[in-house]
């Protein structure tokens, strides 16, 4: 298991990575926060009762450029349960690149259900141990429109830093 510790404006959110059922996602996910690629990122769409997203702008709504997109592994029996963390993509299921989303609901219908293009879901690749408070209070914010995007929070919330502490 690795862990991560995600210092942000709302709190710190301690996730708990697996590993073992989602190598290559928790490969990559590693990979950017070592390089220091989410520190100074935002949570860029916060939707109550659903999930908070970050992982890929800056304060002013700049996207970050990214690497090759990871394989979609949400067939990893790992399910898309409040307080678990997954890839956000595009619609293609092999899109995720940086972004991520924490579930602040049980949202089974973001599970893997078929091989095809409306059943892959979203790859979940951890989950949070500790801080759900923090991930509580950024699910409460005002968010408004901004440069074509919905859902936006009004105030930034600014993920500061993310530190790998290998377990």
């Amino acid at each position: 298991m690795v862990t991560v510790r995600m210092e942000t404006t709302a709190g710190t959110i301690v996730l708990e990575l697996d590993g073992n059922k989602a190598p290559d996602t928790v490969a990559n996910f590693v990979a950017y926060a070592s390089a220091g690629f989410y520190d100074g990122t935002i949570f860029h769409r916060v939707i109550p009762g659903f999930m908070i997203q970050g992982g890929g702008f800056t304060p002013d709504m700049q996207q970050k450029s990214t690497n090759a997109p990871v394989e979609n592994e949400a067939d990893n029996g790992l399910k898309n349960d409040t307080g678990t963390i997954a890839m956000a993509r595009t619609s293609d299921p092999n899109s995720a690149t940086a972004q991520f989303f924490i579930n602040v609901s049980d949202n089974t219908f973001l599970n893997h259900s078929a091989p095809t293009a409306q059943g892959w879901g979203y790859a979940v690749f951890g989950k949070v141990v500790d801080g759900m408070d923090a991930v509580r209070s950024v699910e409460k914010v005002s968010t408004g429109n901004t440069g074509g995007h919905s859902d936006v929070p009004v105030e930034a919330v600014v993920i500061n830093k993310v530190t790998v502490e290998e377990g």
